[in-house]
């Protein structure tokens, strides 16, 4: 496998709003991030991903993408990239953009042509239901809420499995798969290293788009449900035509799908023909419980060919701290995605501890908030790099408020997340670990998760509420001190070398 770094590699995720701002509008920007990649290199990641930053009126925050090969001046321009890339790379940091194929905005000059009425085809027009066409063409929900339709002037519906400013394309139209090559080419042709692959599992319909027999069973924020627009089979075809356009370069680009799946479904888009790799979701997911982490982790294993991606933080979940309910059990889990064979992906302030901020209704700019109640904006406050506001973010008034007391957790002031995430990055990159490596997973009476690697690592995580024994070997690492028998404590974890590998 040519130059598989991506298989156990530790990517960092970016948000750019939030990161850094150079230009002092309030608004994390290209140039911002430029500026502190020395942050993430020295935490010893391998790459960064890179959520939206090309141009787009931010209904969605760059998920409504109006032109695919720019960037917005918002973020900078296509020079602030370069720069960023050339920077990364001198820092030994592979990069990774996000690509939004199921979806554009309605800004898109494409879609603007359409509500013109030239080329209609190119998106998913009808006719609505009832009198005077006044229904929606079928009962599909938005994953915001609301339903997937909008009613434009004269009198037809374009379909958008999310906000209503985001269209679908239509895949069935040859020209949708010829634009998006393009748009791979021109971002492989700059440098990047690979892709993150926006709700992978979308883009293709049901033909005809007929009426979902129980539209209630949709789950909030999920399109999974959603099987006659989700999931498809003729979805491989298109990641097997991108797969041939990354294998083309030298070297080969990566490709990293978001697919919302159960791990049996979601591995089946992994190949040598298909994407490199899924995200992991099911540690997303599973409660702060050792059978509910032993059950996921070993079926992620089992049923994943590209590896595992492990993951327990993005840009669309609560963070950890406020999810699993302590500061300790946040940075408990940043020892054990670190800690399992495969790639890990931290997001932007899961190394700081960050909770999830309770932001002001009137603040809020989450298009979900508005339609369904539901806000991702809690997990998107921008960084704090220094004890005091405004905190070395920006000298504007940020486009989300910090909470009081955010200082606390800047990485001026090396909160104990920090101070954890850089030894574990040191340490996992000196062990003598393998994507490859087999795991044993064992929940002992006390809620204490047993993980044994290759047969010489152990990663433990005392998951109740008693301090639990750790097995006989050198302690290499523990995320919160260990009592004075020597036990770990509640909500901790630890990192054990059983033998000499």
């Amino acid at each position: 496998m040519r130059d598989a770094w991506w298989r156990d590699a530790v990517v960092y995720q970016i948000y750019p709003r939030s990161f850094a701002d150079s230009d002092a509008d309030g608004v994390g920007d290209l140039a911002g991030i430029t500026a502190r990649l020395d942050h993430v290199a020295g935490l010893g990641a391998d790459a960064i991903w890179l959520t939206p930053f090309q141009p787009s009126p931010q209904a969605d925050h760059g998920y409504d993408v109006a032109d695919y090969t720019g960037v917005d001046p918002l973020f900078g321009d296509l020079d602030a990239f370069d720069a960023l890339l050339t920077r990364a790379h001198g820092l030994g940091l592979r990069v990774l953009i996000d690509v939004v194929p199921n979806h554009c905005s309605v800004a898109h000059p494409l879609f603007r042509a359409a509500l013109a009425g030239a080329g209609r085809e190119r998106f998913h027009f009808a006719d609505g239901r009832g009198p005077g066409g006044a229904q929606p063409p079928n009962n599909w929900p938005s994953v915001f809420g609301g339903p997937a339709w909008t009613r434009v002037p004269d009198g037809q519906w374009y379909l958008h499995l999310y906000d209503s400013a985001q269209p679908d394309w239509n895949w069935d139209d040859p020209r949708t798969h010829e634009l998006f090559d393009d748009v791979l080419r021109f971002w492989f042709d700059r440098g990047v290293d690979g892709l993150r692959i926006d709700v992978a599992y979308g883009m293709v319909k049901a033909p005809g788009l007929p009426d979902l027999p129980d539209p209630d069973a949709m789950e909030p924020m999920r399109l999974r449900a959603n099987t006659l627009a989700s999931d498809r089979p003729e979805v491989h075809d298109i990641h097997r035509r991108w797969r041939r356009i990354a294998d083309s370069y030298d070297p080969p680009r990566v490709l990293v799908g978001e697919v919302n799946l159960p791990p049996a479904r979601a591995a089946g888009y992994t190949g040598p023909e298909l994407l490199h790799q899924v995200f992991a979701f099911g540690l997303v997911v599973a409660p702060w419980d050792a059978r509910a982490w032993a059950a996921t982790g070993t079926e992620l294993l089992a049923g994943t060919p590209g590896g595992v991606t492990w993951v327990v933080e993005n840009h669309d979940v609560v963070r950890t701290p406020t999810r699993y309910g302590s500061p300790a059990r946040a940075r408990a889990a940043i020892l054990a995605i670190l800690g399992l064979p495969g790639a890990a992906y931290l997001y932007q302030g899961q190394e700081l501890g960050l909770p999830e901020v309770d932001v002001p209704p009137g603040a809020r700019q989450d298009p979900a908030w508005v339609r369904s109640g539901m806000s991702r904006d809690g997990c998107r406050v921008p960084l704090p790099w220094t004890p005091d506001p405004p905190y070395g973010f920006s000298l504007a008034p940020p486009w989300l408020p910090f909470p009081p007391g955010w200082g606390e957790h800047a990485v001026e002031s090396d909160p104990p997340a920090l101070v954890l995430t850089r030894r574990a990055l040191a340490l996992r990159a000196a062990l003598p670990f393998s994507p490859d490596d087999d795991v044993a997973w064992t929940v002992g009476a006390d809620e204490a998760l047993l993980a044994v690697r290759a047969g010489w690592f152990a990663l433990v995580i005392a998951m109740g509420t008693r301090a639990v024994p750790l097995p006989a070997g050198e302690v290499l690492l523990a995320s919160d001190p260990l009592t004075s028998d020597g036990w770990l404590p509640p909500d901790a974890a630890a990192w054990i070398r059983l033998r000499e590998a």
